[in-house]
């Protein structure tokens, strides 16, 4: 059996979080650390800045860990990976950018339960992906991006949402 033969990404994308977020959760770490700090004399008063302080960078990292990216499968086919799920194109019916605006409507009364969501908050836009699959219940997916014009050209499909 040969191994699996990996191209070069058509397309990826790190879904970091924001950049105001780190000093921001260091400066609320600082000041829980500070706090503890002062009932503590003497050597134990450096313990909380040394245990606290790595836990708001592992967390944001952690929020940060999801990639969204096109690859070519083993037959050429591009398709969407995110985190564990992967979407071939010849799948996709059609596919819009859903902007900043249209985020709440498409996240809220609008939302089929059924369809697949890969959702970060403070990532604004979003793809929308319409399956063309009878034998997969899921008739759509929404996937945060920051730049869901790139994953639409990447996956070679046209973009409903412009005119013809």
């Amino acid at each position: 059996m040969e191994p699996q033969q990996r191209t070069e990404p058509l397309y990826t994308e790190r879904l970091w979080v924001p950049l105001w977020w780190w000093p921001a959760a260091l400066v609320v770490t600082g000041l829980l650390a500070a706090e503890i700090h002062m009932g503590a004399p003497g050597l134990r008063a450096w313990l909380p800045y040394v245990l606290l302080f790595p836990v708001p960078v592992w967390l944001l990292l952690w929020f940060s860990r999801h990639r969204v990216e096109v690859t070519l499968d083993a037959g050429g086919v591009p398709e969407l990976r995110t985190d564990r799920a992967h979407l071939p194109a010849t799948f996709v019916k059609r596919a819009a950018p859903v902007p900043t605006s249209a985020k709440s409507a498409a996240l809220g009364r609008q939302l089929d339960p059924a369809a697949f969501v890969q959702h970060r908050a403070w990532v604004g836009p979003m793809v929308l992906l319409v399956l063309d699959d009878p034998d997969d219940p899921t008739p759509y997916w929404l996937v945060s991006t920051r730049h869901p014009e790139r994953i639409i050209a990447a996956l070679g499909l046209k973009n409903a949402a412009e005119p013809s």
